[in-house]
């Protein structure tokens, strides 16, 4: 018999669904921009969700994918055999019993308690010697958002365990219109030495003391900035420079 579904998480089959297809175009994009700064044999995703990562991962040829995620999450939606996804509670130390070669968490931090945070990298640390990681900064909203920080709360943490990060990923995403704003935004790569070793084309991207962190993407600041008269669509669609083009005009800035 499958697993029953939790009907009082908030994470229900239609908060997957309303995530699904931005994060597979999203994936579309960042995944072979990893693969091709990465050796990439295996994959583990702890808050996979339904899997949309790892299928856009299998699609590219990585076929040693792991799912892992809570017990909530409807098994008939999953994208990846189910032989493949595991049911376990990411609050607590995760032990599955090998290693990968990369790991990811795609805002799913956020989601967790503060009190879970040590232990939550502690976890990604142990899987893979690459992380692939975002979660949402303050203010950013979302469902059962409990934790949201600035990229240097979790750098801290990465640091303690010997991993640093690499900005390779979002100055390549960040006005890419078929990738989510909290994707460009929040994506770093952290890697140890033997990360760094084995995948020395990361090297250029390391952020070293002093780095800037954080940032805010022009789509997010325009849907706070003035809501009502700038759709959440409108506001996806804006480039850069075209968010700033905008704010000037409706704000009466000089041009």
């Amino acid at each position: 018999m499958a697993p029953q579904v939790d009907k009082l998480s908030p994470y229900t089959a239609s908060f997957y669904e309303e995530q699904r297809g931005g994060s597979y175009s999203s994936a579309e994009v960042i995944v072979p921009l990893l693969l091709s700064l990465a050796q990439i044999r295996s994959v583990v995703d702890v808050g996979c969700g339904v899997a949309t990562w790892l299928r856009v991962l299998m699609e590219h040829g990585v076929s040693d994918v792991m799912g892992i995620d809570g017990g909530y999450v409807d098994r008939g939606a999953v994208q990846i055999p189910a032989d493949q996804f595991r049911a376990m509670d990411i609050r607590e130390p995760l032990n599955v019993g090998r290693s990968f070669d990369v790991a990811l968490s795609l805002e799913v931090a956020e989601h967790l308690p503060h009190n879970c945070a040590e232990g939550f990298v502690e976890s990604l640390t142990r899987l893979a010697p690459v992380v692939l990681f975002s979660a949402a900064i303050p203010f950013q909203g979302g469902t059962d958002h409990v934790n949201e920080q600035w990229p240097e709360f979790w750098a801290d943490i990465f640091q303690r365990n010997g991993y640093v990060p690499f900005d390779c990923i979002r100055p390549r995403v960040w006005n890419d219109a078929r990738v989510e704003w909290w994707y460009a935004q929040n994506t770093l790569v952290y890697a140890n030495d033997e990360g760094l070793r084995r995948n020395p084309k990361l090297a250029p991207y390391e952020l070293g003391a002093g780095r800037q962190l954080a940032v805010v993407h022009p789509r997010k600041y325009l849907s706070i900035a003035d809501p009502s008269p700038l759709g959440f669509r409108e506001a996806l669609s804006l480039t850069a420079g075209a968010a700033s083009r905008a704010l000037r005009k409706r704000f009466k800035f000089a041009t």
